[in-house]
């Protein structure tokens, strides 16, 4: 598998990082945000309804647990599944910036801050 490279625009809307996702890194897959099988995804079709990058510039939930489409049933399966904390993501990204937060994740060679 490839080197995991810092990438800010391999941050995903929901504070995963793709830069680290072995489907991305085998070239199957493009990202979220370049992938537009994504559709389904209603937090990236949110983001660029709002013309926003990801849930961290949301000014209508600053707290991403409070938007029901951040934090619907599927995304809490996924959490729990993956032990995947996507808010803690959201709020490195405030911290630290889509830049920051892909040279974090790089770093740690993971997609998602583990919960």
């Amino acid at each position: 598998m490839p080197d995991i490279e810092p990438n800010a625009e391999l941050v995903a809307c929901c504070g995963l990082y793709c830069g680290a996702c072995r489907f991305y890194l085998t070239g199957k897959c493009n990202g979220c945000r370049e992938n537009s099988k994504a559709s389904w995804c209603k937090v990236r079709a949110c983001c660029m309804a709002k013309r926003i990058d990801t849930c961290a510039a949301c000014a209508e939930f600053p707290e991403p647990r409070a938007c029901p489409k951040f934090n619907n049933f599927m995304s809490r399966l996924f959490g729990l599944v993956f032990r995947s904390d996507r808010a803690a993501c959201i709020a490195q990204i405030k911290r630290l910036g889509r830049d920051g937060h892909a040279r974090a994740m790089a770093e740690m060679k993971t997609q998602t801050i583990k919960r």
